[in-house]
Formats: C-alpha cells, sequence, structure tokens
C-alpha cells in the first residue's frame, strides 16, 4: 500500500513558480544533497549535525525493547502514563494518542506539558499513583518545566509510594550523557530508554520519544515505521512520486508568494495532527524574518473571511468522509485559494505523515532560506524567565507586572491588525475544553471581522512550538496576552518558587523578549479565569 498520496490545486502564478523551483532542484540534485547530509542546501551551518531523523525508519534497534517494557507493564497492572516533557517530546505522543489511539487493556496516556497549577492538580486527579507510570521525557535534560515537573510528581510519589518504591515507578527518555540521565540513576529510575543526538527534538516523533509512549498505550510501532519506511523510500526520489519534495517546494514558494499561513483542515479523527504539525513548521521556519505561520484549530468559516495569505492543507482520511470539510476545501478552491490535499489510508498513516512533513519541512527551509533544525529564538525568552527566576530566589518578591489594560486597549490592539497579519491568544491558563473553547470563541470574532488568520497557544506550551516564529519569524502578529490569578499554587520541592511563580515569570519573559522584539503585544490579568473570559469575550465583541 503506499502512503497517502498529495494533490495541489494553486493559481497559475504559483503553480508556475513551483514547477521552476522543482526543474532548479532537481537539476541542483537537492534530494540527493540532503541525503548526503549537505549543509549547503541550507545555511551552510550545522545542518549536517541534525540529519539523524532521515534514516530513523530503517533504525529499530529499540523497538523490541519498547514493546517488551510495554507488555511488562501492561501485566503489572499500570493504567496510566504520565508523560512529563515539551515540545516535541511532549506532542507526538499526544498526536498518536489522539489519531491511532489506545489499545484495549494498554494503560491510558496523560500528557502534561504546563507549569499551571490548576492543570498539574487535574491530572493528579486523574491518576492513582500506585498504578501509575511517569515518563520523564527531555532531550537536553536542563528544559525547566520537565525538571520541576519531574521534582513534583518524584516528591509525591515517594509520599504516596515510599523512597524504595518511588523509582520503579519513572523512567526517562533523554540523550545519552544528560543531566537528568544521572539524577535518574541515582533516583533508581526503572529504565532508560535513550535519545539520538543528531535528531533534533521536533524531528524526534519516530525515536523513543514518540515510539515508547506509543508501545505504552499499545500502538505497534513497527506499524507506524513501516508506513514511514515507504515514505522515505519516496523521500530518496529525484522523481515525481517523491510527494515530500513537491509538498517542501509548494510550501515555500507559496510563501515567499505571500501565502504564508498554512491552514489545517481535518475531520475530527485527524484535527489532532495539527498540533504536531504546528511546532514543526513554526518552529524549523519562522527565523531571521522570514516564515511560514501555521494556522491550526480554527472553526471552519466562509471563503471571505479568508485573507489572500492563506494556503490550505486539506487532509482527508479513507473510510471517514468529512462532507463539511470536503465543501470547505471545494469553496476555498472555487473561490482561488491554494490547496492542497493529502488523502491517510488508515490512522497508521501517521507514521508516514511524521515523515512527510519532516522531510518538507527541511525542503521549505531550502526554498525560503533558513536553517530548518535551528531555534535561535527560543532560548530568549528562557535566558529572561532565568534571570527574572534567579531575583525571585533571592529576594522572594516579584515584579509587578500585573496588567492595567482596559477593554479600549483590546480595541487598540485589534485595530493594529492589518492585511497579512494574524491574531495569536497566548494563554498562561489550564488548557482544558472549557477554556480552549472560549479562546476559540475570541479568535473567531477576530478573524470574521478582520478577515485576519488567527492562533491560540497555551502558555508554556507554546514557548516551545510557535514561540521560535513569534519572536523570529515576520512581524505580522499581533499578540494578546493572558495570564490569571491561581486560586491554589503548587510549590515546587527544593525551591522558593512556586509553580505558579514560574508561569507568571515565563509570560513576562516572553511579554518582553516580543516586545524589545518591537512586536505589537497586551496583556490581560484576570483575576478570576471563568469570568475574566466572558468579560474578555465581551469587550472583543465589542471592539473587533
Amino acid at each position: 500500500m503506499q502512503p497517502s498520496d498529495l494533490t495541489c490545486s494553486l493559481p497559475e502564478d504559483l503553480a508556475a513558480r513551483v514547477r521552476d523551483r522543482m526543474a532548479a532542484f532537481r537539476q541542483q540534485e537537492v534530494v540527493r544533497r540532503i541525503w548526503d547530509r549537505d549543509p549547503s542546501v541550507w545555511s551552510r551551518a550545522d545542518e549536517d549535525r541534525w540529519l539523524g531523523w532521515l534514516t530513523l525508519p530503517m533504525e529499530r534497534d529499540g523497538v523490541e525493547r519498547a514493546v517488551q517494557f510495554a507488555s511488562e507493564i501492561k501485566a503489572e497492572g499500570i493504567t496510566s502514563i504520565v508523560l512529563l516533557g515539551m515540545g516535541g517530546s511532549s506532542l507526538a505522543p499526544e498526536v498518536v494518542r489522539s489519531i491511532v489511539g489506545r489499545e484495549e487493556g494498554y494503560p491510558d496516556l496523560h500528557v502534561l506539558d504546563s507549569t499551571d497549577p490548576a492543570q498539574i492538580r487535574s491530572v493528579e486527579r486523574a491518576i492513582d499513583f500506585a498504578r501509575s507510570l511517569f515518563l520523564v521525557a527531555t532531550k537536553s535534560g536542563t528544559t525547566l518545566e520537565v525538571n520541576i515537573l519531574k521534582q513534583h510528581f518524584f516528591h509525591r510519589a515517594v509520599q504516596e509510594l515510599g523512597q524504595a518504591q518511588a523509582g520503579r515507578h519513572f523512567v526517562l527518555t533523554t540523550d545519552p550523557g544528560s543531566k537528568m540521565e544521572q539524577s535518574a540513576r541515582q533516583e533508581n529510575f526503572r529504565a532508560i530508554f535513550p535519545g539520538i543526538s543528531s535528531v533534533g527534538g521536533r524531528y524526534s516523533a519516530l525515536s523513543n520519544f514518540g515510539l515508547l509512549p506509543a508501545a505504552l498505550i499499545g500502538v505497534d510501532p513497527g506499524m507506524l515505521l513501516d508506513r514511514a519506511q515507504e515514505m522515505a523510500r519516496r523521500c530518496a526520489s529525484n522523481g515525481p512520486d517523491n510527494v515530500a519534495f513537491e509538498l517542501g517546494v509548494v510550501l515555500g514558494e507559496a510563501a515567499i508568494a505571500g501565502y504564508d499561513k498554512p491552514t489545517l483542515i481535518a475531520p475530527p479523527g485527524i484535527a489532532g495532527f495539527g498540533a504536531w504539525l504546528e511546532q514543526l513548521v513554526a518552529e524549523s521556519l519562522g527565523k531571521q524574518g522570514k516564515g511560514i505561520i501555521p494556522i491550526d484549530g480554527e472553526t471552519p468559516g466562509l471563503p471571505e473571511v479568508y485573507g489572500r495569505d492563506r494556503i490550505f492543507v486539506h487532509v482527508r482520511a479513507a473510510g471517514a468522509p468529512d462532507a463539511a470539510a470536503d465543501a470547505l476545501a471545494d469553496k476555498l478552491e472555487r473561490a482561488g485559494h491554494p490547496v492542497v490535499r493529502i488523502d491517510w489510508q488508515d490512522r497508521y498513516a501517521l507514521g508516514a505523515e511524521f515523515y512527510r512533513w519532516e522531510f518538507a519541512t527541511a525542503v521549505a527551509g531550502a526554498v525560503i532560506g533558513v536553517n530548518p533544525f535551528d531555534q535561535p529564538d527560543v532560548e530568549a525568552a528562557k535566558v529572561v524567565t532565568r534571570r527574572l527566576a534567579a531575583a525571585f530566589e533571592q529576594s522572594g518578591t516579584l515584579p509587578d507586572a500585573e496588567s492595567r489594560a482596559r477593554d479600549e486597549d483590546i480595541g487598540a490592539l485589534i485595530d493594529a491588525l492589518r492585511e497579512g497579519d494574524y491574531f495569536a491568544l497566548l494563554g498562561f491558563i489550564e488548557m482544558n475544553q472549557e477554556h480552549r473553547n472560549a479562546l476559540d470563541a475570541i479568535r473567531g470574532i477576530v478573524r470574521d471581522r478582520r478577515n485576519v488568520a488567527t492562533t491560540v497557544g497555551f502558555g508554556p506550551r507554546y514557548l516551545h512550538s510557535t514561540g521560535q516564529a513569534h519572536k523570529g519569524g515576520p512581524n505580522s502578529g499581533v499578540f494578546l496576552m493572558i495570564t490569571c490569578d491561581d486560586p491554589e499554587d503548587l510549590p515546587v520541592p527544593g525551591q522558593r518558587y512556586t509553580f505558579g511563580t514560574i508561569k507568571r515569570l515565563q509570560a513576562q519573559g516572553d511579554l518582553e523578549v516580543l516586545a524589545s522584539r518591537g512586536r505589537r503585544t497586551l496583556h490581560v490579568h484576570l483575576k478570576d479565569i471563568e469570568s475574566g473570559l466572558r468579560d474578555l469575550h465581551a469587550a472583543v465583541q465589542k471592539y473587533a
């Protein structure tokens, strides 16, 4: 069976650009040079050090161990896997759980990638420590959020299970030699699964970071790799069957032509793919003032509400037709918008799609002229947060960063939107369905009235995803940051600061960096999150 295929309906001027670029890249043997790990395809920096993902589908040394370990965990009666990770370490497992699903009899997966105290408590309430396995996932071993989440849950496991048993409920995935690996050995973690140093976090879905959690919930990692391997075979071709090469050229040329906001249209069973795709594209391609801004999770609208900066990616699933999505894509095509269609054969096509989009993103980076494997602006907010946290540890006081924004200020921010801009809601609040619905309603008002693309990010999760494009990409974002009081905070074991403190400092750090880059921002602090979101909705309704 062939992996899912690609059809493109493009305006003639864009189609001509794509044909010319594909011909030039074939003449320059770009595909062969990618496989040869030639950094001159991109910026001649260190790209050759980050291409280990190319051969992951063919390298299966860790699969048997992961499957065997999953069988042990299932046999012991473990009912919950709690994954503590950020960025690619959390998004790929989340998408596997969403699309492929948990097999009957296997544990469920809870992904925790937040410092919000309410979100942490929600996970705690959902699990039984005695029947839970905590999967700590961090490539570097130094990720702030993962470290303090591990400290919290290990402390709680000691309280619930005793010092002697706590370590048996923890597993680590990390690159060899990381600081976290040393800590895990000292605390007698049950197992350590290695990462691969030549594979960046957002390209790690087909490594232990994605495959171990997949195996733990009963997903067949070998089948995911089978689909990815077939896609990899096609990606080695310099001919028309290399659908990832074509997709990458389309995305890159579209961005240069002004269609720089690929917007996902997908049926409910596949829609979860957008969160992983959003990180891959935004963090890989949003830098040096250039970029592609992926749009995920927008509710469908009439063709006239979409600006001419859109290119639509319509994903279709065999056996699960979505008449509404099909009709929308057809209307958009008739209205002159570029539309890319990708067909999935079944849920395990996810393995092929991971690989397709990784290769396409690498090609798009070559088209627009950026290194798709670094993230130079992600570190900026981390540096400010570390500085603020160190100051808090010394003084015990927080800087006064409470927003005094008025409804009129929200109106002024929305009035700053121009054609080709996007409106981003950045919520340092608990990520749950109620809050997502509230933010989606707000973004819908802005899109429909201002005809601009919109995004929603939950902090600190988005800092490891779209945050790179916010700060390093084109200055086309208008950012409304939302923070809230934490009625019940949580201490971080061994630290003076709390989770609520860290969340607040992360928000402030990102605001400082956005402001330093000349971004258009507004901070709104809500005393009570539920009533505050209702008031915010009313203000946007009034002024948009």
